[in-house]
């Protein structure tokens, strides 16, 4: 028995020792034959990929990164919530004043962030939701608990935070969250954490010796962990987080940690350069060869990527954090393989199927054809087929073989902001190790439109509130819309220009939402371009009011 016991706990210390990492084509030169794709991205057998995929989404619900640099002592946490105004802790976050402190609770602080709720155990299809535990413990997809080596359990934020997000009700992964808090949250927790003593986080949450270890390391790591503020709800400032927690670091092959730069960081054009962006949605992934919405990612596999950027804002060191990237590369090929087989929300999950007009859908498709198919694809429909059942279904998915990017005048911040850190990345001895390339880009990725529907707001930093607004010249397209929740069909979503609704038709209590409130035209929020293919020659408009309509119809089954 001892003997068997001592071999368990040495299998225990590296769980993936015999496993064999899974094989892409991650390069700069991969390619994907025109009509196919890579969602079934290592080529296992279809009992494989469902094992793979409901265990990737698992560590997307929970974050699977046990070596992060920023764990919240979970107990401490629920205490803290617990106790009233004479706290010390409380009266001393009350006077920094940097912080939210009105969370009542867990699922408040949850619902601020934008987390989103797990399906019942009804839900079918992409819908059905695994969960991470085998039982129902958890309420919100994102928010997870993680043991550090003493064993106590700090609580951390997943993949799932943004990528995915709740419509009319429902979840749905791989989605963007369209009203996080994530980035704030590490902004404000920045301003205030590091500065709260041992001995009051001890006497304001009742704290063990073990939890202390803990929020103590937190404190740490936050100190070489730079950010700012998203210009608006809806948008994500990983850009400037990666690049102001390397100015935070030393310039050597991991970056390490240096107490000279963290009082008195490298200089950074993003400090105060606007590069916000949203992120995108997993289900286009399968179609690609490089990542982000400029492409700059041009090799290496993407969820490797994700952890290294995630973990730059985490504080993290990075020579642990590539020891635990070889250790565990099941975890990774799983969140990859959970990434890539991801599919797309259809239009018909939520409103009737006669609410798309097939005639003009038919219509659309030839307009999108001359208009938008050279950039975006082709998307044949099985109405094209008079045996097919579910005529307004995609039946194939024709992209390009190499992820192309263009310039079409949409602002060109977000993709000027990866040269001010490209060359600091690309030299960090665990990106050669992940095989992973930055290089700046002169224009952004025209990306598949499979669910396009679901995704609005539209453009890489949201400025397009509805495909009407998209097909408007861009000097009469809406200035200032509001990026509210999608609870209600109604009144939440314009089925007819399929997205927000705007000017008189967004809901009053909308505009109580200071933060959700998008006005076009800041820095970094240029709602111009992308607009040449709905103009003749003559720059005169190319489509009329019925043909515009026509083609929503079109990508309304996308």
């Amino acid at each position: 028995m001892l003997l068997k016991a001592l071999v368990l706990s040495l299998v225990s210390l590296n769980v993936y020792a015999d496993y064999s990492p899974l094989q892409a084509d991650w390069s700069d030169q991969a390619v994907i034959e025109p009509g196919s794709n890579r969602a079934n991205i290592f080529n296992l057998t279809p009992a494989q990929l469902e094992e793979m995929k409901l265990a990737g989404y698992k560590h997307a619900m929970n974050y699977p990164v046990t070596v992060t640099g920023l764990l919240i002592p979970y107990k401490p946490l629920l205490n803290f919530f617990n106790t009233d105004s004479n706290n010390p802790l409380k009266k001393m976050v009350l006077q920094m004043g940097k912080m939210r402190t009105g969370f009542k609770s867990e699922t408040e602080m949850y619902e601020w962030l934008g987390l989103n709720k797990f399906n019942s155990d009804s839900a079918t299809g992409i819908y059905k939701m695994p969960l991470p535990n085998g039982k129902r413990d958890q309420f919100y997809v994102g928010a997870g608990l993680i043991k550090d080596k003493n064993g106590v359990e700090g609580l951390t934020f997943s993949c799932f935070t943004c990528h995915s997000a709740s419509l009319f009700g429902t979840t749905v992964m791989g989605l963007t969250n369209k009203r996080p808090h994530a980035n704030k949250f590490f902004h404000m927790a920045r301003g205030i954490v590091p500065y709260i003593p041992n001995a009051v986080f001890k006497a304001g949450t009742g704290a063990s010796e073990a939890e202390v270890v803990m929020f103590n390391r937190t404190k740490k790591n936050l100190v070489s962990v730079g950010s700012t503020n998203p210009q608006v709800l809806g948008l994500d400032t990983s850009l400037p987080q990666v690049a102001l927690s390397l100015a935070l670091r030393n310039e050597d092959d991991y970056a390490t940690k240096s107490p000279v730069f963290e009082r008195f960081p490298r200089h950074n054009e993003l400090e105060t350069f606007i590069a916000d962006s949203k992120p995108l949605p997993w289900w286009n992934l399968k179609y690609k060869t490089r990542w982000l919405a400029d492409g700059s990612i041009t090799s290496g596999n993407p969820i490797f990527t994700n952890f290294l950027w995630n973990e730059l804002g985490r504080g993290s060191d990075l020579k642990e954090l590539e020891d635990w990237m070889r250790q565990n590369r099941k975890t990774i090929d799983e969140v990859t393989v959970a990434a890539f087989a991801t599919e797309a929300p259809r239009y018909t999950d939520f409103f009737p199927a006669t609410s798309i007009d097939l005639n003009r859908a038919k219509a659309g498709e030839k307009i999108f054809q001359n208009r938008c198919q050279k950039c975006h694809g082709e998307y044949q429909k099985a109405w094209n087929d008079p045996a097919a059942t579910d005529v307004l279904a995609t039946t194939k998915v024709i992209y390009h073989d190499k992820t192309p990017t263009k310039d079409v005048g949409t602002d060109p911040q977000r993709r000027e902001g990866i040269k001010f850190f490209a060359d600091a990345l690309n030299n960090l001895a665990v990106s050669k190790y992940m095989k992973t390339t930055v290089e700046p880009q002169d224009g952004y990725v025209p990306p598949p439109l499979v669910g396009v529907w679901s995704r609005y707001p539209y453009f890489h930093n949201n400025s397009i509130p509805n495909l009407c607004a998209l097909m408007t010249r861009p000097e009469l397209r809406p200035k200032t819309f509001v990026q509210g929740p999608a609870e209600n069909k109604e009144t939440d979503f314009d089925q007819d220009c399929v997205g927000y609704p705007v000017g008189q038709k967004i809901p009053k209590k909308w505009l109580e939402d200071k933060e959700a409130i998008f006005v076009a035209g800041k820095p970094g929020l240029s709602n111009a371009g992308h607009y040449k293919m709905f103009q003749n020659d003559k720059g005169e408009e190319a489509l009329t009011a019925e043909d515009k309509k026509n083609l929503i119809h079109f990508l309304k089954t996308l």
